[in-house]
């Protein structure tokens, strides 16, 4: 595939361990990316959750660029309505002072946890209703973009002559695309929480796009869930994990990621089989070559400039080779000492 494939880590918290284990996994899992030819590893922003173990994207995005050189480190997302812009655009601009060129801005507007902590986080409009003001504020910040009669019009993002890495907008929906081709950024769609719509929002971001100071040309990233094992029916049992993960989330139990046999052994409502038909439909799951063709016609059928996989595995060794398989069967691994950078693809960069 001639197009750059990336990962996304959520730090999925293995049940029977804990929260300081997955955040070892997430470092060790970014390591072994790199070594098999990933051109971005992304972690998100959750709280008050343990199924997943990363609160502070920047602080886990530092620590991973600090034990990798090349592969490009970020944020898949940092939830914007629970931080100020101004505090977000002085953190990434701090991240690119010590790993140039290697970090990305990844941006969305869900809370990334539930109600109550949201509102505990926030200082911004209540369900993310300012997003837009919010991101106008980021980019006005490091562009000077504020108008003369702005309070903020004296204020500059520190340290003021570094760039700010390149802002992607993650969404599930039309909003998303909207915001991120009027602002001019580029558009990360997370086909693994609404896989119907990605065809039509990726469009709608396409036709709609403005080039800015954020960048000149539309940029867009598929993210999707695919796990892959040495047989069909191991990567349908890895799968299982986060089907009950799910369960237990919406339902209010949340917990850590349980093993494939706990979820296999799980006894099922009615209600609970029906989600699980629909989350499984979000899932790319097989051999690596049944997955390389299922990812291979998703990027064509949504017309992505880049791939980005999610595996939410309970084990960190079959998480690790579900990756390798990929990298493997889609022709990914570098030869040792290569640099990543011979993928071309054109950032989107703040200045």
């Amino acid at each position: 595939m001639q197009i750059p494939i990336s990962i996304l880590d959520l730090t999925p918290v293995p049940q029977g361990s804990g929260a300081r284990v997955a955040l070892e996994n997430s470092v060790s899992l970014a390591i072994a990316a790199e070594e098999a030819g990933y051109f971005r590893y992304w972690v998100a922003e959750h709280h008050n959750s343990p199924t997943m173990a990363c609160p502070s994207p920047e602080v886990l995005i530092s620590h991973i660029a600090c034990q990798t050189s090349r592969i490009r480190v970020g944020s898949g997302g940092i939830m914007l309505p629970n931080h100020s812009p101004l505090r977000i655009a002085e953190a990434f601009r701090v991240l690119e002072a010590f790993h140039p060129g290697r970090i990305d801005l990844g941006i969305g507007r869900a809370p990334g946890t539930d109600g109550i902590t949201a509102h505990a986080l926030r200082r911004g409009a209540p369900g993310g209703e300012d997003f837009p003001q919010q991101m106008a504020e980021l980019l006005a910040y490091v562009h000077g973009g504020f108008p003369e009669d702005h309070p903020y019009r004296t204020i500059a993002a520190e340290p003021r002559e570094i760039a700010l890495p390149p802002i992607w907008i993650l969404g599930s929906s039309d909003f998303g695309a909207q915001v991120a081709a009027a602002m001019g950024v580029g558009f990360a769609f997370a086909r693994h929480l609404n896989p119907r719509g990605a065809a039509d929002a990726i469009a709608l971001y396409r036709e709609r796009f403005r080039p800015g100071a954020a960048g000149a040309v539309p940029k867009v990233i598929v993210a999707t869930s695919a796990i892959a094992a040495d047989t069909a029916q191991r990567a349908d049992d890895l799968a299982a994990s986060m089907a009950l993960g799910v369960i237990r989330l919406r339902s209010g139990r949340a917990a850590a990621l349980p093993t494939p046999e706990d979820a296999l052994a799980h006894i099922y409502t009615a209600d609970e089989e029906d989600q699980v038909r629909r989350y499984r439909r979000a899932q790319i799951t097989g051999t690596a070559d049944e997955v390389d063709t299922q990812l291979r016609e998703l990027v064509d059928a949504v017309d992505a400039d880049e791939l980005m996989i999610m595996a939410m595995v309970h084990s960190h060794t079959e998480r690790v080779h579900s990756y390798e398989l990929i990298a493997d069967r889609m022709g990914l691994r570098l030869a040792p000492g290569a640099d990543v950078s011979r993928v071309a693809v054109a950032e989107v960069r703040v200045h």
